[in-house]
């Protein structure tokens, strides 16, 4: 359970992060147009991405027990950084999210697109096979419970952001909402970059 819950709060917070796929969905279900294949193609690439990385890193460290080592110090390197990242457009960014009115698009044009968001992106490989694949190797014997947990915060992430937009739509036309998303994100990424150092110290 204590993997599982790690595995979730640590997908749960890197989804958070703004970016392109995340506006994309919220775009769609701001439109209600093709939500749950939008949300379903989403979260089932993160969930394939996630499994590759936990799987990968198990069976390297095994091979290269060094790399573990490796992957704690760099995964929390990483994490300072996007927290700083986070913070730090919380500290300039004045905009809100509007996604543009445009034509109804083809439900397979939608889903290349939605697509080429998620694996096209090198910070969603980051995110899913890097940093949780080298998370997950904090929790032996439990890497399954861990990657089960990350998968389920993408699901429901997804899911939710998609048919939740229409609510969303009043706070997110406010700057000052994705300001207080960004220092969350940001704090929770330092939070658990300070996690990974002490547990290399011990």
């Amino acid at each position: 359970m204590h993997a599982a819950i790690a595995g979730f709060s640590l997908g749960l917070s890197l989804i958070l992060a703004i970016g392109s796929q995340n506006a994309f969905v919220l775009r769609q279900g701001l439109r209600r147009e093709h939500v749950f294949w939008v949300c379903l193609i989403c979260a089932a690439s993160d969930a394939a991405l996630i499994f590759m990385g936990v799987s990968g890193f198990a069976v390297m460290i095994r091979k290269l027990p060094w790399l573990g080592d490796a992957m704690r110090y760099g995964g929390a390197a990483f994490l300072i950084w996007y927290g700083a990242r986070s913070l730090w457009t919380a500290w300039r960014s004045h905009a809100a999210l509007a996604p543009a009115d445009a034509e109804s698009r083809p439900l397979v044009a939608t889903l290349a697109i939605c697509l080429a968001f998620t694996w096209l992106n090198p910070h969603v490989w980051l995110d899913t096979v890097v940093l949780i694949g080298s998370v997950s190797t904090q929790f032996a014997g439990h890497e399954l419970a861990f990657a089960t947990g990350a998968m389920t915060a993408s699901f429901l992430f997804f899911f939710s952001l998609g048919y939740g937009a229409a609510l969303l739509r009043p706070v997110f036309a406010r700057p000052r909402a994705w300001q207080v998303l960004e220092v969350i994100v940001g704090l929770t990424m330092w939070v658990i970059a300070a996690r990974l150092l002490m547990d290399g110290g011990q």
